[in-house]
């Protein structure tokens, strides 16, 4: 990554991919298991209702689901600016 524009392009695009990771995981986390729990309580799931699986469940696996995304998206991403480790 030699030059100015394609630097600012790299964490240009690398902010873009943290907010919106982070955008998802509130919104499952907080919104689904919190906000969203009484319009989700009629739908069984496991023995429970949706919106107690995703506070206690369904949040976990979304954040590392994302984890794993942001990881093969930053590796793409380094590759095509030329900063990939060796």
């Amino acid at each position: 990554m030699t030059d100015k524009s394609s630097s600012n392009a790299y964490w240009a695009a690398n902010i873009r991919i943290i907010t919106i990771c982070l955008v998802i995981w509130a919104v499952v986390s907080y919104g689904f298991g919190i906000l969203l729990r009484p319009m989700l309580s009629g739908i069984p799931v496991g023995g429970t209702d949706l919106g107690f699986w995703f506070a206690q469940q369904g949040s976990i696996i979304v954040f590392i689901a994302l984890i794993f995304y942001y990881a093969a998206y930053m590796n793409r991403l380094d590759r095509e600016h030329g900063v990939e480790e060796q």
